[in-house]
């Protein structure tokens, strides 16, 4: 089995309309709710092997913040502009890559590339994904490679504004 956590970044600053959107940093919700959403995935007991973040500073933000909030060290965060406003093929392709020891991964980027991911390759169906959601998934396959559309089984689809359980 293996298990990927879709998470769409927190809440950006449109504050600065000269900043590229590459740059855009997250506001004050956004940097709260990003720990706020690590401490809800740590109180399920999640630990991501790999975590994959767009290089976009509102994404690599907000997969710092939940990082620290599970205990994952920053410095192992991997940063790619693969995941900068991907089509899903492209998400899929990086998960294709995973060395097959890696049990469990993390990629945190842009919607609406994460909803289509989800809508395309897990059994939901989302019209949105809110800033700092989260989707997971298993996917019954021993290898990375064999992932693929229409096969992975919702865990859970959480974001800040949902109530906790």
């Amino acid at each position: 089995m293996k298990t990927i956590y879709l998470v769409r970044h927190a809440k950006s600053s449109w504050d600065n309309p000269a900043l590229r959107d590459f740059d855009r940093p997250l506001n004050d919700r956004g940097k709260n709710d990003a720990p706020r959403m690590g401490k809800r995935l740590r109180k399920r007991g999640i630990l991501p092997d790999f975590i994959i973040s767009s290089s976009a500073k509102r994404a690599r933000s907000t997969a710092k913040r939940i990082a620290e909030a599970l205990g994952y060290p920053e410095k192992e965060i991997q940063l790619t502009e693969t995941l900068y406003h991907a089509e899903p093929e492209v998400i899929l392709s990086v998960i294709h890559r995973l060395p097959d020891s890696c049990n469990s991964v993390m990629l945190v980027g842009h919607n609406p590339c994460l909803t289509d991911f989800a809508n395309q390759y897990i059994d939901v169906r989302i019209d949105n994904m809110p800033t700092c959601g989260v989707v997971a998934a298993q996917f019954d396959v021993r290898s990375w490679k064999d992932v693929g559309e229409a096969q992975g089984s919702l865990l859970f689809f959480d974001y800040p504004k949902q109530q906790e359980e």
